[in-house]
């Protein structure tokens, strides 16, 4: 009787197959087997390329002559530690009663490249191979994407990209690596007296810490530049103040003060800008509009706006206008782990750790993925999604609340919904589905998919509305403007129930920075009486001084955002979403690549803020690249490489082509770096960065300037 094959990832992976299949046979060694079907899994990678001296015994020794390293075919091998598992799948795929294998590793290129090695170890011939691609690991889901596989061969666009990607790590690995090593590693290890140093270079990681030297050395080299502003304090006074309701919208930007035969009033500051007709408009002494180089020209300023009293100020202008804001679009992997650093700071490596389990038990979906947005098919049935909260007890009320709403109806008409923008995966949600494994979990673990939980079902709710007032007030042609922000109608906020939420709803005063965070609507009532030709009362002028401030370090999640984006750290969300494209890594690899540059101690990871700085050897081997193969710290470069891999599985490029430019590439700055004699150059430069990191290195540059 002829068998199938599944073949997961992972053991646990494994028996979730197992499980949807109704496969109730005896669990052997390594493999679950029924009558007619038989499930096995690797555990991560089974099979690895082979070392240089794998092709020839005499390359285990690093020599320049023996670089470039460019094999014509590439050679592979079964990892040691996981050679019974191998010798069990290989046994298993060549069985002769087993007919069909159905392919079920992680949905994505890793995935592919994992199974791919496997069965090229294997010698699998004359069987039919199906590829499983799913999104959730619900029973399902699971019998879905049994039921439509396809032959495997539709994949092999996918798959010539995965090989090439571990080629191109490979070979930029093995030849830069070494090349670097040799060249450099006797200065890198004699400044740092230790016997050796191996300069570990590659695609990516290289480029991320190019991202963090050059950071750190913006700030060391960030001038402050001091300067003064202007402030007005204007009374909002009325009778209708004594009478007032106390219940009301929150307002931000009043403050209440005294109270009198009036009803009392209320104070609010406005910052003073220098616009068209003021005595200042255009002159050397400001600093940008609303601030000046020295001091005394701001005290000047308020001297002449405490002139010819009584103080008081005309309403030149008032704008009043409603402002929605949206819900944010849905996650993927890169959003998510940047939140999870700002909210618990963890690591992007902790975040993909968590959201993997609760893949594994069902909860959410596929979790690295680049898209934000739906599929036009799951947007179809996502009420089942919404549906299956209601079970799970903190999101129940905003589950309910969401159906009730009936927006998830028309969601594939909105720009939730978009399958131009999904590659592999859709965005991270939760399933509805496999709520028993909550109580199982650790407390971060539940946070994280209550953050999941929170961001999906906010988009199923109305946008946020806010009452915005601009006011422009004007003294002896001088124009102050205070902004104030009301949330109206809370909208999403009550389901998103983030730190960005809260301070939305507490309101912004805009440039006059008011955040005393008043909850009066008296104010609120005076502020609509308001209008053009009112004069107020001016209370006094100060004067706050500022300074300008220098770029901020990267975190843990913004560097995983700035790697998503090609090496540009950008914090407006709707502004990421335009300029999407293929960035630096992927999101399988990214937390793994910052992972790897602490371990070998190129970064420093603050665990504490997840704020990453250089090391000294860090900023060593960022020298040593820049003075060799300056182009590994070139963030658009290394993108444009992803996104050839990216072209490679759409077929758009052939694995031919590619594989020459790449050959071509290493070939020549492996061989430029051989050339070189620019040694002398570093000892310079390591001086340079030393005497930021300890007192040792200060006292020997000390040393060397005395003599």
């Amino acid at each position: 009787m002829s068998k199938s094959l599944y073949i997961a990832e992972k053991p646990s992976v494994a028996q979730q197959f197992a499980d949807a299949l109704k496969i109730r046979g005896r669990r052997g060694d390594g493999c679950i087997e029924s009558e007619d079907a038989v499930v096995t899994w690797c555990v991560g990678h089974l099979v690895t390329m082979s070392y240089p001296d794998a092709y020839d015994p005499s390359l285990k020794r690093w020599s320049l002559e023996t670089l470039p390293f460019l094999p014509k075919e590439f050679k592979y091998q079964v990892i040691d530690s996981v050679a019974k598992q191998f010798q069990i799948v290989s046994r298993l795929l060549n069985r002769p009663d087993v007919d069909t294998i159905y392919v079920c590793t992680d949905s994505g290129r890793e995935g592919e490249y994992i199974y791919r090695l496997v069965a090229q170890m294997a010698g699998v011939k004359g069987k039919t191979q199906k590829r499983v691609w799913i999104d959730s690991q619900t029973e399902e889901e699971i019998l879905r994407g049994i039921r439509e596989a396809k032959d495997i061969s539709e994949y092999d666009n996918l798959s010539a990209s995965a090989y090439l990607r571990a080629k191109e790590d490979y070979l930029m690995g093995i030849n830069f690596s070494r090349v670097l090593t040799l060249k450099y590693g006797p200065a890198v290890a004699n400044y740092l007296k230790e016997r050796s140093s191996v300069v570990s270079v590659g695609r990516v990681m290289t480029c991320v810490l190019g991202m963090v030297v050059r950071r750190e050395r913006e700030i060391r080299e960030f001038v402050k530049t001091p300067f003064y502003r202007v402030i007005g304090s204007f009374a909002l006074e009325g009778p209708e103040l004594a009478g007032a309701d106390s219940a009301g919208p929150d307002l931000t930007g009043a403050e209440p003060a005294g109270s009198g035969s009036d009803g009392g009033s209320f104070h609010f500051d406005g910052e003073w800008k220098a616009v068209e007709g003021s005595r200042y408009f255009g002159t050397p002494a400001l600093y940008k509009e609303n601030g000046f180089k020295e001091r005394k020209d701001a005290e000047d300023l308020v001297s002449f706006l405490g002139e010819n009293p009584p103080v008081t100020a005309v309403l030149a202008g008032k704008e009043a206008k409603k402002e929605t804001k949206n819900p944010p679009l849905l996650y993927n992997l890169a959003e998510l782990q940047n939140d999870c650093s700002k909210m618990f700071k963890i690591s992007p490596d902790e975040t993909l750790k968590v959201v993997q389990e609760l893949y594994e038990k069902k909860l959410v979906t596929y979790p690295r993925t680049d898209a934000r947005v739906l599929s036009t098919a799951v947007a179809k049935e996502i009420g089942r999604n919404i549906g299956g909260l209601k079970g799970y007890g903190p999101m129940a009320a905003f589950a309910e609340e969401a159906l009730r709403l009936e927006n998830w109806k028309t969601i594939a008409r909105t720009r939730y919904v978009n399958d131009k923008q999904i590659t592999d995966h859709y965005a991270i949600v939760p399933t509805g589905q496999g709520l028993g494994a909550v109580r199982n979990l650790n407390p971060l673990s539940e946070k994280i998919y209550q953050v999941i939980c929170r961001r999906f079902l906010s988009i199923f709710y109305p946008p946020a509305v806010y009452q915005k007032y601009s006011l422009d007030l004007e003294r002896q042609k001088e124009h102050f403007f205070a902004n104030f922000k009301v949330l109206v109608e809370p909208g999403y906020l009550k389901a998103a129930d983030v730190g960005e939420s809260k301070s939305e709803e507490n309101g912004d005063a805009g440039d006059a920075e008011n955040r005393k965070d008043a909850k009066n609507p008296a104010f609120l009532a005076l502020l609509k009486k308001l209008k053009k030709g009112d004069v107020l009362n001016v209370s006094g002028f100060s004067i706050r001084e500022g300074e300008t401030s220098p770029p901020k370090r990267y975190t843990s999640g913004s560097m995983i955002l700035a790697m998503e984006n090609a090496g540009q750290l950008i914090e407006d969300e709707e502004l990421r979403a335009q300029i999407k494209g293929s960035g630096i890594g992927t999101s399988a690899t990214r937390a793994e690549i910052l992972k790897k540059l602490f371990h070998i101690k190129y970064l420093a990871l603050n665990k504490k803020t997840q704020v990453i700085t250089p090391t000294l050897l860090g900023e060593m081997i960022f020298e040593v690249v820049n003075a060799s193969i300056r182009q590994l710290l070139n963030p658009e470069l290394t993108a444009s490489w992803e996104k050839g891999l990216t072209y490679v599985a759409e077929g758009t490029i052939t694995p031919e082509e590619y594989m020459e430019k790449l050959n071509r590439f290493v070939a020549g700055r492996t061989l430029g770096v051989k050339q070189l004699n620019n040694g002398y150059y570093l000892r310079t430069n390591f001086d340079s960065a030393a005497v930021y990191y300890n007192n040792k290195k200060k006292d020997r540059v000390k040393e060397k300037e005395e003599t």
